[in-house]
């Protein structure tokens, strides 16, 4: 079997450790922004395949401790490279470190290509792999510690989020797997309504339709480990097919969307129609605060600004209160997931969060607040809901 290291969005790991499980995955155990397992090639591609929330999957190749540059080079060139790929491909040496006493990340990184390029020269004559940073054929990631180096073949390509189904974006769209992972922590389930009043370019719903009919994440994307020497083209088109046999035909599936912002909701559309989900999602052009819900109860969604300069805070600020009062005007009987680095926002809304979990856009940390409203609200005096969907 072998080894390795697939990232996630921290906050996310236990629910990536379920994904690799669910593919078959061997001695699964979670770390800080990943997880680690075994398994052969089949549970690899499968990871690629279905995991909704990691980012890469990393192959181990090669470990050992280093004290300097040079045992790092020595490390790169010992491994068997063109037993992995060709010299004729095209390469990308990328270096992550965390407490590492080395002075210059890039001179290691240059080592580690020289190691590289040395050990084909060796094996292959005067022919080695030729540097390309936009688009390799290969990917070879390097991770300090303190004291150890390892050295990794990625097998995913392009990080695993792209679903090579969103063209349009707006301003900071969300990743898709943690977009996904919001989706599982909230409890969603193909079949329950789900509202997203703030669906940009439309992530959650992408999600969430393909989810509801059985899409595969991967299905329509290409993959780094196709490209490596080791590549089962047989097995790959099995799983492959297996998975776009498994999906359904695409009907509705009580996905609402809306934006205050017509130019999201047109990118939004665009972007369903291209995956040809828009048949699953009903999406209209509406301000929140004047937003009936949609159905009787369900799974409000959405990723509100964060405001990160003071007149975005400001405004926010007044906001917060009145989407409150929407929220406790409209939504009784929703479950409401308000994912955030603003973490004024439950106090401005002046409901108390049921839940909050810490979760990391990038390196930005944020919360995702679950506000449960039932008759009344969670404070006194709040209006019962219309019940009045006439929006939709």
């Amino acid at each position: 079997m072998n080894s390795y290291f697939a990232s996630c969005p921290r906050g996310l790991e236990h629910l990536l450790a379920e994904d690799l499980s669910a593919a078959g995955a061997a001695h699964v155990k979670t770390v800080a922004g990943g997880t680690t397992f075994a398994g052969d090639w089949a549970v690899c591609y499968a990871v690629n395949l279905h995991s909704r929330i990691a980012t890469r999957v990393l192959l181990r190749v090669a470990a050992r401790g280093y004290a300097r540059e040079d045992d790092i080079y020595k490390l790169a060139l010992e491994t068997d490279w063109p037993s992995w790929f060709l010299p004729t491909q095209t390469m990308r040496v990328d270096i992550t470190a965390i407490k590492s006493p080395l002075k210059s990340l890039d001179f290691t990184t240059l080592r580690i290509k020289d190691a590289i390029c040395d050990r084909f020269r060796r094996d292959c004559g005067d022919v080695r792999p030729s540097i390309d940073t936009r688009s390799p054929d290969v990917r070879v990631h390097a991770f300090l510690t303190a004291d150890s180096c390892t050295l990794y073949l990625d097998t995913s390509g392009d990080p695993l989020w792209q679903r090579g189904l969103r063209q349009k974006s707006v301003d900071a769209p969300l990743k898709e797997n943690l977009a996904a992972g919001i989706l599982r922590l909230a409890g969603w389930q193909p079949g329950m309504p789900l509202f997203d009043p703030m669906c940009g370019s439309g992530t959650f719903l992408l999600e969430a339709a393909q989810i509801a009919h059985g899409i595969a994440p991967g299905s329509r994307r290409e993959f780094a480990f196709e490209r490596l020497r080791s590549f089962d083209a047989a097995a790959w088109r099995k799983l492959r097919e297996s998975a776009l046999a498994a999906e359904k035909p695409v009907a509705w599936a009580q996905l609402f969307g809306s934006d205050i912002s017509a130019q999201a909701v047109r990118a939004a559309t665009a972007n369903l129609d291209r995956a040809g989900l828009l048949e699953a999602v009903e999406l209209i052009n509406a301000d929140l605060l004047e937003t009936e819900a949609p159905a009787d109860g369900g799974i409000l969604v959405c990723n509100p600004p964060y405001g990160i300069r003071l007149e975005e805070q400001e405004s926010l600020a007044a906001f917060y209160p009145q989407l409150g009062s929407a929220l406790k005007k409209h939504f009784a009987g929703w479950n409401c997931y308000f994912f955030t680095a603003d973490l004024r926002m439950p106090k401005l809304m002046r409901l108390a969060p049921s839940k909050k979990t810490p979760l990391y856009n990038g390196a930005l940390e944020c919360r995702l607040f679950e506000f449960k409203m039932v008759a009344g609200s969670n404070r006194k005096g709040a209006a019962a809901p219309s019940g009045n969907t006439e929006n939709f």
